[in-house]
């Protein structure tokens, strides 16, 4: 049975004959791939082939492609994008055209789910690791915006993974170093941090936040059965939901031990990006196979993996770069 996990512990650009054996037996979800992966357009596209055909599918192979500071392919064979805070101040049409065509580099060598956008509201005190990452300062304008980059990327046949419900945006440490612990009041987190995910709700994916909130529980919200139900229930998403990757260190215990209590929450999914083959095989035994109810999300979401929209990419990149969103 396909695994409740997406893997991303591929050493380089090739798949070696050890990682193909293992992914065969693992059969993971999906895969993510990272900056080490990525050489020419020609042997990414060989590689995005060589994972499906690991687990005899057409799996989904993720990235993060934001722009800024996270994006895994960079010029000269691809775009270097803006940071999404600094393109949402170009407007709307702005942040279309560029998940638009960001998303058109990701499909053109197999690549067909993106980890954005994110969906956080960027605060004064927001942590730099991810303040620019960012669409806005208030939950409109990041509604408005996070459609739009949703919108644009289904366009082009990718998968957009919103980020980090149900709101990183009040985190104050790096959740990869340490745990962010948030304050607020429940009914204060409701009116703000938890507005745009009840809003895009209907998206196929969504990614957790590795952040404590302690209006709801003791635990971070990967692992909290708390904030997991109020994100079904209350923020309404029924989509397939992943961790973020648990090798962060905001989590606590083993990898192993990390993937179980992400299952036991109730996410649909375990993301290890960066653990070793034994780590990989540990996380693996500890998530199991995906539940029945996951699977179902999972194949409602694959379904909307569509054919690329047919349009003139050099008009819109020059649209782009006329709203000064992209180097002419």
């Amino acid at each position: 049975m396909t695994g409740a996990t997406i893997l991303g512990g591929i050493a380089g650009p090739d798949l070696s004959r050890a990682e193909r054996d293992f992914f065969r037996a693992a059969d993971p979800w999906g895969f993510i791939l990272f900056a080490r992966n990525v050489d020419t357009p020609d042997r990414l596209r060989r590689l995005t082939d060589a994972l499906r055909e690991t687990v005899g599918r057409d799996a989904p192979v993720l990235i993060d492609q934001e722009g800024g500071r996270v994006q895994r392919m960079r010029a000269p064979h691809w775009t270097d994008w803006p940071a999404p805070l600094d393109q949402a101040g170009r407007g709307e049409r702005a942040i279309w055209l560029h998940h638009h065509l960001l998303a058109q580099e990701l499909r053109a060598v197999g690549i067909d789910a993106d980890c954005a956008p994110v969906l956080d509201i960027a605060r004064d005190d927001t942590h730099p690791f991810l303040r620019n990452r960012c669409l806005g300062p208030d939950p409109d304008t990041v509604i408005r915006l996070g459609r739009a980059a949703a919108q644009a990327m289904l366009a082009a046949g990718v998968l957009p993974v919103v980020k980090h419900m149900p709101g990183h945006g009040r985190a104050r440490v790096d959740s990869h170093k340490d745990l962010p612990v948030v304050e607020a009041a429940l009914d204060e987190l409701r009116a703000t941090d938890f507005a745009p995910f009840r809003a895009l709700a209907d998206l196929p994916m969504a990614m957790t936040a590795h952040i404590r909130f302690t209006a709801i529980d003791d635990a971070p919200a990967t692992a909290s059965a708390a904030v997991i139900d109020l994100i079904r229930r209350e923020i309404g998403f029924d989509g397939l939901l992943m961790s973020d990757d648990i090798g962060m260190q905001a989590l606590s215990g083993s990898p192993a031990e990390r993937a179980a209590a992400t299952i036991a929450a109730g996410c649909d999914l375990v993301l290890s990006c960066n653990e070793t083959p034994a780590q990989m095989e540990e996380i693996v035994a500890a998530a199991g196979p995906m539940s029945p109810r996951a699977a179902l999300r999972a194949e409602a979401g694959l379904a909307l993996r569509r054919a690329p929209l047919a349009g003139d990419t050099a008009a819109l990149r020059a649209e782009l770069a006329a709203l000064g969103g992209l180097a002419a």
